[in-house]
């Protein structure tokens, strides 16, 4: 059995913590380790590390291959990594993960796949461990199991299954009888009451070969582009419907059957979500960062970096980030997804980017911008370095504050400390490089006519990033 992570989602319901450039499954919620790497280490109670597939797009790829790296029990670099040439939604991404399995795996058609999100939490891992090894277990009479999770409340946010006739003689498991879309309140309150409705988890077992004739009764377009090898796929990528793999299967499909599971899970879809699975003191907030709270109650407070003061709230949410504030009533926070909307609609940056940027090689940090200027704190890993690249528009003035510098300019190389300066004219070739063994971190102060990220000419590049 194969385990396939989908981490290419940019879901921007935990906005403004979580945004496209830096999405949810990166976040580190549960002390000090990120949700995707919670996911990964919870497999591995079932998995071996050669059996886990981590899919993801060349946006997130960094993001990934640096919360993987930091985890033991995997093999570093890690090379069970798809690239998904374009976002085409869950149907297509499970294809093209079949597709790996089979041509660089050895997979055939009888071996059971594992789709799990990378952006869930599920406890306890033991627990859910066997759960996966009996969803294997029926996965090879043919069929296609997804979780059930029994509702806990009238919850708008998720999908629902209904269950129909068990489908063994033990009632472990039951047919679907039908998916149904995210209700409204009394929707979800009549299911509750009703019983035999489940929470739709998005985690699917399946032989390979059950999975294809499936797509080939209900999504041929998809199954014709995996006749091709793997290169062909994903060149032909786009071509792929853009289509879940609910509707695309699940919904129609006489092979999916219903495992309930009982585990605490939660999703994390939401701020309410979040305040729901994390500690609480014994007024019942939840606090994270420089945080004092007088006479308020039952409330998700974060600060970044500034002091958050609140005084007689109850059933609020606030969360603070560099460049946005959000303040919203417990049972709203659906609606961040508007929030998002309206700021996409207006062209507004804080949609997908955050202050504070992650490339291959570190980092940067807007820490000032104006008309024809911008300072950038930027962290240099050690032994990385930025491609060799050059501006038309703005010349740069960098500041070592702590590490050491090798500089290249134009044809020279030049070595910057701690308290030392360079200066980088327009339209010069050069390269910053972290030759130390501690991070380098230097403040750089742009000038000129244009000071957008995208001035960026990129001669070479070791990480193999477009030069533009």
């Amino acid at each position: 059995m194969k385990a396939l992570i989908l981490a290419g989602g940019s879901g921007t319901r935990l906005w403004p913590l979580s945004r496209k450039n830096f999405p949810k499954q990166f976040l580190k919620l549960n002390k000090g380790s990120s949700l995707l790497q919670d996911t990964v280490s919870r497999l591995l109670k079932t998995f071996s590390p050669d059996d886990v597939v981590v899919m993801t797009n060349s946006e997130y790829k960094f993001h990934v291959l640096s919360d993987l790296d930091a985890l033991s029990m995997l093999p570093s670099p890690f090379h069970n990594i798809i690239l998904e040439p374009s976002g085409r939604n869950t149907a297509p991404a499970i294809a093209l993960g079949m597709k790996y399995c089979m041509e660089k795996l050895g997979c055939g058609e009888d071996e059971v796949i594992f789709v799990s999100p990378s952006d869930h939490i599920i406890r306890p891992a033991e627990k859910f461990a066997d759960y996966i090894v009996r969803a294997e277990k029926i996965a090879r009479g043919g069929y296609i199991v997804t979780f059930g999770i029994s509702p806990l409340r009238p919850e708008t946010g998720y999908g629902y299954i209904k269950a129909g006739e068990p489908a063994d003689a033990d009632a472990e498991y039951f047919s679907a009888e039908r998916f149904v879309e995210k209700p409204d309140t009394g929707t979800a309150r009549q299911y509750l009451d009703q019983g035999g409705y489940y929470w739709n988890s998005g985690m699917f077992a399946f032989g390979i070969g059950a999975m294809m004739e499936e797509f080939g009764k209900y999504a041929p377009e998809i199954r014709e582009l995996m006749d091709g090898n793997l290169d062909t796929l994903l060149s032909n990528f786009e071509q792929m419907p853009e289509i879940s793999i609910d509707y695309a299967v699940a919904e129609r499909s006489d092979r999916i059957v219903i495992l309930p599971i009982d585990v605490y899970w939660n999703d994390i879809g939401s701020w309410d979500s979040l305040y729901d699975v994390t500690d609480k003191d014994e007024m019942g907030n939840v606090k994270m960062g420089d945080i004092i709270a007088i006479d308020t109650r039952d409330s998700l407070i974060i600060s970044n970096k500034r002091l958050i003061s609140t005084i007689g709230l109850e059933d609020c949410l606030i969360v603070d980030t560099d460049d946005a504030v959000l303040v919203a009533k417990k049972g709203e926070t659906q609606k961040v997804r508007e929030v998002v909307r309206r700021l996409n609609e207006q062209n507004r940056k804080e949609a997908s980017e955050h202050l504070t940027t992650y490339r291959p090689w570190g980092n940067y940090t807007i820490l000032e911008e104006g008309e024809r200027y911008k300072i950038k704190r930027i962290v240099v890993n050690p032994g990385a370095q930025l491609s060799l690249q050059m501006h038309y528009h703005r010349s740069e003035h960098w500041v070592v504050v702590r590490g050491a510098a090798r500089v290249t300019l134009g044809e020279s190389e030049i070595h910057v400390h701690e308290n030392e300066s360079v200066y980088v004219p327009k339209s010069t070739l050069h390269r910053l490089e972290n030759p130390g063994k501690v991070p380098l971190e230097i403040i750089e102060v742009q000038n000129g006519e244009y000071v957008g990220e995208d001035d960026i000419v990129r001669i070479d590049d070791i990480y193999g990033r477009s030069k533009k």
